[in-house]
């Protein structure tokens, strides 16, 4: 029983191991395995698309849309819903449009994602200060305008704080 167990075993195992393919290969089918995972995670269109979206789109088309992903040939844009109305009708020229700017057929789709309006830049609140009256030993010079302002500044954020507390 002893030697039918010692057979099969010998039996299994292999006398020459498997012959290997030595013979050159393309660098593609070596590094595609190792920089696929990459590309997934952000594709180099991608990036272009996002990184350079005001001067690709145009500024009529930045300023109502911004884009959030691109993948499998789909670009997602935000924009508030009136303006995903009117962009969704001018979905073929869009596209066409990036696709001329890009330099291929990469765009397929368009999606649009509701999102609230960016809002607009607002300069700071200007604040209304009391005339300041400067000490009168300043030197004269450039020196003494700079200081001249130094203090203003200090004066007025004094009133300011004070008018608000």
């Amino acid at each position: 029983m002893v030697e039918k167990k010692q057979r099969s075993r010998q039996q299994d195992v292999p006398t020459e191991p498997p012959r290997r393919n030595y013979a050159a290969r393309g660098i593609a089918g070596l590094l595609a395995p190792i920089v696929r995972p990459a590309f997934r995670r952000r594709a180099p269109a991608a990036a272009q698309i996002l990184a350079d979206w005001p001067s690709l789109a145009g500024p009529d088309l930045a300023s109502r849309a911004a884009p959030l992903k691109f993948g499998g040939g789909t670009l997602t844009l935000g924009c508030t819903g009136p303006a995903a109305m009117a962009l969704q009708l001018l979905s073929p020229q869009i596209i066409a449009r990036l696709n001329l700017a890009l330099g291929h057929s990469m765009i397929e789709r368009l999606r649009f994602v509701q999102q609230a309006a960016p809002l607009p830049q607002a300069s700071p609140p200007r604040l209304h200060h009391a005339p300041v009256s400067l000490p009168e030993n300043l030197p004269e010079g450039p020196l003494g305008a700079a200081l001249a302002r130094l203090y203003e500044g200090i004066k007025s954020r004094d009133y300011a704080n004070r008018r608000r507390g």
